[in-house]
């Protein structure tokens, strides 16, 4: 039996069967098809299958529209891998127990790429991972060093959410999740933090238990690698401080601490001016534009194609990343300057009786405060805000941040919370939100019907608007409703 924290890709049978539930996931079509490429025999199933498990089965992948557990005696893996959101009566896992199967989470089996790959850029952080992992990504390609690549999101050069890279494995790089303690699975000769936010709060009530768990990724990065943060996020700081008292205790060297800012006063982490500045910020509707600086020396103008001041954040960390992995100025600037962005990250999705239509991830209070600047920037006459918050507890904790990040706008519309893995303990709805928006003099309204919600959208927008949105993919999907493929 393989050891689930510790085993690599090479420990695994060269003919080994693997079977993937909930194969049509975002992160587990990614690994279905990074595992076939490292030689794999690869099958998996989805209860609700669609265009990701159309292009698997594509690929030749063994897809299986149902959860039954013939599926197992028919395929006969040798592994089976699943996400947290996959209960223990399910009848797959059920059958696998029976038949004395190793089961993998699907942390655990992406970690062992982080362990099979000499160098490993781990990208964590509450917001902009995808992104940053993204431009970092772009940055490695253009240096020639044809990485392998794990999103969290479809990027249209990739035509997915992976890259498959050199059969040498020489450069993995990955996005790193929190959620569920997931990414202490995973092994860094680079962590990259973006910023730490209380997030994912059913995992950690406290912001001091996010701060823990990041000072624990940074635990498992190789002493000789680097720690890419954020120079002017005090909860990152924090974490970074717990991490040195770890690997003091255990007579460990730290690694390398780089730090990124847009200006250049002392980072928290380091007493110091941040390695990577960008200086002479300035828009140009609603993109950023400025100069970027290591050490005293200029690597160039940034001209970002996507909108929004975190993005300049996003930049930095993932251009000191690319750097320090061997990635020139040039190569840097060029992948900054055509990088359009990952699918749902400020998408534009086209154009809806004269309206642009604008897709968004943003979910978490912060995301979407920073969306709304965004889109606030760019050329518009109103801008209509259509949110779904995501997940029950995360709602009902941050109640009250919620409430002031959507406060200022001119017009909100609601639709119901989305979790697909919890139960509505707390009895708290969007609705709730939408009635204390408007008790504080806001103007909000909640739609539980998706059509009725629509038909409201048609009676607000006027040619020159903006729809912006926000939140998981089942509320994205209507930016696909208003503006069909094709």
């Amino acid at each position: 039996m393989l050891d689930n924290k510790k085993f690599t890709l090479d420990d695994l049978e060269k003919d080994a069967k693997i079977y993937f539930i909930g194969i049509g996931g975002i992160s587990m079509n990614g690994l279905a098809r990074l595992a076939k490429a490292a030689g794999f025999v690869v099958g998996g199933s989805d209860n609700h299958p669609g265009e990701r498990t159309e292009n698997l089965e594509k690929e030749g992948i063994k897809i299986y529209g149902t959860q039954v557990a013939e599926n197992i005696d028919d395929f006969k893996p040798d592994y089976l891998v699943k996400t947290a959101a996959i209960l223990p009566d399910n009848l797959e896992v059920k059958r696998a127990n029976e038949l004395g199967l190793q089961i993998l989470d699907r942390a655990e089996f992406l970690g062992a790429f982080t362990r099979t790959y000499k160098n490993v850029i781990n990208v964590s952080g509450t917001h902009g991972k995808t992104t940053t992992t993204s431009m970092i990504s772009l940055m490695m390609i253009d240096s020639g060093a044809d990485p392998t690549v794990h999103l969290g999101a479809d990027l249209d050069l990739f035509n997915g959410t992976v890259r498959t890279g050199s059969k040498d494995r020489a450069v993995l790089v990955s996005e790193a999740c929190e959620f569920n303690r997931s990414f202490l699975n995973f092994s860094s000769t680079t962590a990259v933090i973006t910023n730490i936010d209380h997030d994912h709060v059913d995992c950690y009530p406290t912001i001091q238990d996010v701060i823990d768990v990041f000072a624990k990724f940074i635990d498992l990065c190789n002493d000789d690698g680097y720690v890419v943060i954020s120079g002017h996020d005090a909860n990152t700081a924090k974490a970074v401080e717990e991490a040195k008292e770890s690997f003091a205790k255990a007579g460990r060297k730290f690694p390398q601490v780089v730090t990124c800012a847009c200006d250049e006063l002392p980072c928290e982490a380091t007493g110091k001016k941040a390695d990577f500045i960008a200086k002479d910020i300035s828009f140009a509707n609603g993109h950023p534009r400025f100069e970027l600086i290591h050490n005293g020396e200029s690597f160039g103008t940034v001209n970002l194609c996507i909108p929004g001041s975190h993005n300049i954040s996003n930049a930095l960390n993932a251009a000191a990343a690319a750097y320090l992995n061997g990635a020139s100025p040039e190569n840097i600037i060029s992948a900054l300057n055509g990088f359009e962005g990952a699918d749902g990250r400020y998408t534009i999705k086209g154009k809806y009786k004269g309206c642009d239509v604008v897709v968004d991830y943003a979910h978490h209070p912060t995301a979407a405060r920073a969306t709304i600047e965004a889109a606030s920037n760019m050329p518009h006459n109103n801008i209509l805000v259509v949110f779904q918050p995501l997940t029950y507890n995360r709602t009902k904790l941050l109640f009250e941040d919620y409430v002031t990040s959507l406060l200022p706008c001119r017009k909100v519309l609601f639709a119901e919370i989305f979790s697909d893995r919890e139960f509505n303990m707390h009895d708290i709805s969007s609705k709730d939100i939408s009635d204390e928006i408007n008790r504080r003099g806001g103007d909000s309204e909640f739609y539980e019907d998706r059509e009725e919600l629509k038909n409201r959208i048609d009676e607000l927008i006027e040619p020159g608007d903006i729809i912006l949105i926000l939140g998981p993919e089942d509320i994205r999907t209507l930016g696909d409703t208003l503006c069909p493929k094709g």
